[in-house]
């Protein structure tokens, strides 16, 4: 049995909502107990965290089916914000569609409108290089390291494509800004981050009930154990190809909407930077094991933001290889990998 079917077995038989929000308290707990810590830095990782999951949940399904690893994934994330951008600039906006500072947020109306648009437009996407990339390298019997070096390349071309349309120079959506949320021990919220843990939440929660409770959800879990019985079965494994790359496309295109909200700015290379944090979830937590990439995108954002309060930002991703490292020579299988 593979990993992915271990994680969800175990997590419709054992795990709650109650497990998830005493792990993440968990986090908090520790984090905050380390001498000096800033509980605001704490309460900004745990936001960095849900963005982290958004991709490394989609990250660990696709490796999950398709046993490879998507290089590309970072990639997804950037196009998701830069197509969401244009919705907004081109599309919207000449329709008249257009507004800043929705209730306490920062941007208008027109980002609801396209985020789910954008996100959709990078799924089928994902799912067009698939039919006409990784399908073809598949049926002659490319190993997945040639599937990972050929998603290295899709990586280069989407980011020379965003580059050739809009530069390098960064780009942001309309935005008004607002007061932040001020709370005890000098703890303050940006409102966008709020909308960002409201959506992740929901996110996930989405896909629990699918990989729970659907038929799909049931046939993801027959491809990853074993595709050929799979398919013997009367399971349209190739359906089931297209839709896990549909759910990690559209994941990791809200992650990167979400980012680029949250730092006010979308730059080529955001995908590629927010790469490593990915992994480190996905290794953390178990390769192929979307709740395992969860629990461990929770430790890498917060370890990640509470780093800060030492050390400059910009290091940050190194801090997420470094647990990566670590947790690869003491456990290369991960927090939930199993033990085979």
């Amino acid at each position: 049995m593979t990993t992915i079917s271990q994680g969800v077995a175990w997590f419709r038989t054992e795990w709650t909502p109650w497990h998830t929000t005493a792990m993440i308290a968990a986090v908090v707990l520790v984090a905050g107990a380390l001498p000096g810590v800033k509980m605001s830095l704490v309460v900004n990782g745990l936001f960095l965290a849900a963005i982290i999951a958004l991709g490394a949940i989609g990250l660990s399904l696709i490796f999950g089916i398709l046993k490879f690893a998507n290089v590309a994934h970072g990639d997804y994330m950037m196009m998701g914000a830069y197509v969401t951008f244009f919705i907004v600039e081109s599309v919207l906006e000449p329709l008249g569609l257009e507004g800043v500072g929705l209730g306490p947020f920062t941007f208008g109306y027109p980002l609801l409108i396209a985020l789910p648009i954008g996100a959709a437009i990078v799924a089928g996407g994902s799912i067009l290089l698939d039919i006409g990339i990784y399908r073809r390298l598949r049926n002659r019997g490319v190993n997945v390291v040639m599937l990972s070096m050929a998603s290295l390349g899709v990586a280069i071309a989407l980011r020379g494509l965003v580059q050739i349309i809009w530069t390098t120079d960064a780009q942001a959506f309309p935005r008004e800004s607002r007061q932040v949320f001020r709370l005890p021990m000098d703890v303050r919220v940006p409102p966008d981050s709020v909308f960002i843990g409201i959506a992740a939440v929901a996110l996930v929660a989405g896909i629990y009930v699918i990989l729970t409770h659907t038929k799909m959800g049931k046939a993801m879990r027959a491809t990853a154990d074993n595709p050929d019985l799979a398919r013997v079965t009367g399971i349209n494994t190739q359906q089931v190809i297209w839709w896990t790359w549909a759910i990690g496309g559209g994941m990791a295109a809200i992650a990167g909407i979400l980012l680029s909200v949250s730092q006010a700015q979308m730059l080529p290379i955001m995908g590629w930077k927010f790469l490593i944090p990915l992994f480190a979830a996905v290794i953390l937590g178990g390769i192929g094991n979307p709740y395992g990439a969860l629990v461990g995108a929770f430790v890498i954002g917060v370890t990640m933001e509470v780093s800060t309060q030492w050390i400059n930002p910009s290091y940050k991703p190194a801090v997420a290889f470094g647990i990566m490292i670590a947790m690869l020579l003491a456990r290369p299988r991960g927090l939930f990998g199993g033990s085979q």
